[in-house]
């Protein structure tokens, strides 16, 4: 993996710890689900617009052709799926459950697919890197524990849920910016407009809860909608200069951050467990970078 896509993907793992620590603390008793992914997205697509207009019109930027409008569709769908499995993960789960899971089975899976769907050929050091990443994402996550019935066992089926979309969607944006060669922020802008378009039909099924939620929560939901897109389209520029298998590991350097605020900030407890999982990625990091 380049220096320059390394360079993305680290920046990319600090925005998107940040912004799943934002999303763990909103409160969604009255209004969520739908709701959620309606504002974050409406506002994503608000915030996004002028940049986006810049890039169509001012860059050599093309419109997407009819397969390039199917996999935005298919991106979308997947997206919406994994924010309400990921909702749910932290309603049932802590932050330093679920989000390590999700974080760790779907870059084994997206490695996984883009070897056999992609064509991808990584070589010895980097499927070591893979393993170790997700090897320290489970050291985090807790280990054998995170598979004993309880709170921790909700949190991981989620949070395994949440990796299977992960992976589905990481290889399908990875196939319109590598083959189909679309901008990466025109793609998730439009990804975005579409997710508008799916989650409205449910979200206002329930007016009020968006009033209630935007009222408890605008700030929040804000930060995530600004930053949030930002990790996202780094990631998908990083993958114009490096294969997917190297670059959805990398980016779980995010789990280091992850982890450090469920602890600090949240409580969720046992440190030195997690400073050595967090080794684990860190080694596996190099042998992505160097493979």
């Amino acid at each position: 993996m380049s220096l320059t896509a390394l360079a993305f993907v680290v920046i990319a793992a600090f925005l998107h710890a940040t912004w799943n620590f934002v999303a763990k603390r909103i409160d969604t008793r009255e209004g969520g689900g739908p709701q959620l992914v309606f504002l974050y997205a409406l506002l994503t697509v608000v915030i996004y617009t002028p940049l986006a207009l810049y890039f169509l019109m001012g860059t050599q930027a093309s419109w997407p052709s009819a397969l390039g409008w199917g996999v935005i569709t298919v991106s979308a769908l997947l997206h919406y799926g994994y924010t309400l499995v990921l909702q749910r993960g932290y309603r049932v789960g802590d932050l330093s459950v679920v989000y390590p899971l999700a974080r760790g089975t779907g870059p084994l899976l997206s490695s996984i697919g883009a070897i056999v769907l992609l064509g991808e050929r990584p070589g010895w050091l980097a499927l070591v890197g893979i393993a170790l990443v997700v090897c320290g994402v489970l050291v985090i996550a807790g280990g054998e524990r995170l598979f004993r019935r309880g709170s921790m066992h909700a949190g991981a089926g989620w949070g395994v849920l949440t990796g299977g979309f992960i992976a589905a969607y990481t290889l399908a944006d990875a196939y319109a910016i590598r083959t189909l060669m679309l901008a990466p922020l025109v793609y998730y802008y439009l990804e975005n407009v579409l997710r508008v378009v799916l989650s409205a039909p449910t979200a206002f099924a329930r007016p009020a809860r968006i009033a209630v939620l935007w009222q408890a929560n605008w700030r929040k939901i804000l930060i995530i909608s600004t930053i949030s897109p930002m990790s996202y389209f780094l990631i998908l520029t990083a993958l114009k200069y490096a294969p997917v298998s190297h670059v959805a590991p990398a980016r779980e350097m995010s789990m280091m951050v992850a982890a450090l605020l469920g602890v600090r900030v949240l409580g969720e407890g046992e440190m030195h467990r997690r400073v050595g999982g967090a080794v684990l990625i860190a080694l596996g990091v190099v042998g992505l970078t160097l493979g």
